[in-house]
């Protein structure tokens, strides 16, 4: 009688926890993506239903609870321990040992997610419109711990809501941030829509209580009316002046550069693992992290020097992006203008130096695989400062318009630059101001780039 072959135990090699896939800090990536890739794509294909699609049928209940909420309400607070672990900090270095802004974006997005379904409930689905602003305020100088905090602080009913963040050196339990710990402060608008009809719906107002929300309140309702008023400054409706005409290309002088020598591209599929929480759509984080790092390599070899970021200024959110699709994004050297004098004044070791100020801007598509139709995802703008004597020009009509388009924003946020605020004011959430006259310039040391 033969014997049985012996089969083999199984072996379990081993059993991962969940923890972030991109990036992002683990308690942000668990509140936005709540529900595994397999499972979605499972549940979508029994259903027979895509939920990237519109239907004519509403989902938003119509009984939804709209009274106005007050502002603390919404307020989300989360440290991310880069100093207490070298492990987590992996994921925000870059080769030369500093902290990587797109990562710092990325968190900043999620977290204004978190902010707005604090607001708005789960009944509706919340998409990033625009960044408005992200300055930095004070230039980290040593790793530590992050605290990235913020609320809605604007919205009046409709379908919009601004969303102000600080991030800033962790304090010591129980103390409040100091001024002086303020990296950065920024400003998202988000919009909520019917989860089916990808249509705008109505939110609850926010609930103005103390002086201090009333001030923040007052300061939205400016930034409204300013985006408004821009509108009206585009292109399509104000025709360049004669003070908005760059140099004669005839005349090229050796620092200058033709506009269409400065392109980078880019193309890459997007993966599940930068999904919103709705699953099928990537999220806007992955896309402010994708065009800042481009932005960047196109600065540097547009300088061929170190960039260093001065501000993301106005930008906005066209279409979103399905899982799945294949992402296009091409960089631009927009406009170039002289750094200020006090920019340009002297470095540390006392050498007289040159800086400009360049604008990079970024045109991103995206591409169905299967039925190849193309659509505009967003129009993302970043300034840099670099070391050096340079200037761009355009050629053709299509890159004059862009020049033109660029130097109205330069002008636009240049206050946001020169005259950076503290925490509490524009784009702040703490209480006073910034410090008289404090601005960064760019050149000081430190540990972001």
């Amino acid at each position: 009688m033969g014997h049985r072959p012996r089969t083999p135990p199984t072996r379990r090699l081993h059993v991962s926890p969940r923890t972030q896939t991109d990036g992002v800090f683990k308690e942000l990536t668990e509140m936005r993506v709540r529900t595994p890739w397999i499972e979605a794509l499972r549940k979508k294909q029994e259903e027979g239903i895509d939920p990237t699609t519109k239907s004519s049928k509403p989902a938003t209940p119509s009984d939804r609870d709209l009274r106005p909420k007050g502002m603390s309400d919404s307020f989300h607070r989360v440290v991310i321990p880069l100093a207490q672990d070298p492990w987590l900090l992996d994921n925000y270095l870059n080769a030369s040992g500093h902290i990587r802004l797109g990562t710092i974006f990325m968190d900043l997005d999620a977290l204004s997610g978190v902010i707005a379904y604090k607001h708005t409930g789960e009944s509706v689905t919340t998409v990033t419109a625009a960044v408005d602003r992200i300055t930095i305020n004070h230039p980290l100088q040593e790793l530590c711990d992050l605290e990235l905090s913020g609320q809605v602080t604007f919205a009046t009913g409709r379908s919009s809501m601004e969303i102000s963040i600080q991030v800033a050196k962790a304090p010591e339990e129980g103390a409040a941030v100091q001024k002086e710990d303020v990296l950065m402060t920024c400003a998202f608008t988000m919009v909520s829509l019917d989860p089916n009809t990808k249509k705008p719906v109505a939110i609850c107002p926010v609930k103005v209580e103390t002086e201090e929300e009333r001030r923040l309140f007052a300061l939205g309702e400016k930034n409204y009316n300013i985006k408004k008023a821009r509108a009206k400054t585009g292109l399509r409706k104000q025709t360049p002046n004669d003070e908005e005409n760059p140099n004669n290309p005839l005349r090229k002088p050796p620092n200058t550069h033709y506009m269409s020598h400065t392109t980078l591209s880019s193309s890459q599929i997007m993966q599940p693992q930068y999904r919103n929480r709705h699953n099928f759509m990537i999220f806007g984080g992955y896309l402010l992290k994708t065009t800042f790092e481009l932005a960047f390599c196109t600065a540097a070899a547009f300088s061929h020097s170190r960039p260093t970021f001065l501000s993301l200024d106005p930008s906005t959110f066209e279409n979103p992006v399905p899982v799945g699709s294949v992402l296009y994004q091409k960089a631009t050297v927009a406009y170039t203008e002289p750094a200020s004098t006090e920019e340009t004044s002297s470095s540390e070791g006392g050498q007289a130096g040159k800086f400009t100020r360049v604008q990079i801007r970024i045109d991103s598509k995206v591409r169905d695989i299967e039925h190849g139709s193309t659509k505009p995802t967003g129009q993302f703008n970043y300034t840099f400062l670099v070391e050096k004597d340079i200037e761009v020009v355009p050629q053709t009509y299509e890159e004059f318009m862009i020049w033109v388009d660029a130097r109205r924003r330069a002008e636009r946020v240049r206050g946001s630059i020169d005259g950076v605020k503290g925490v509490g004011e524009e784009g702040g959430l703490g209480e006073g101001g910034g410090e008289k006259g404090r601005k960064d310039d760019g050149r000081g040391l430190r540990i972001t780039e």
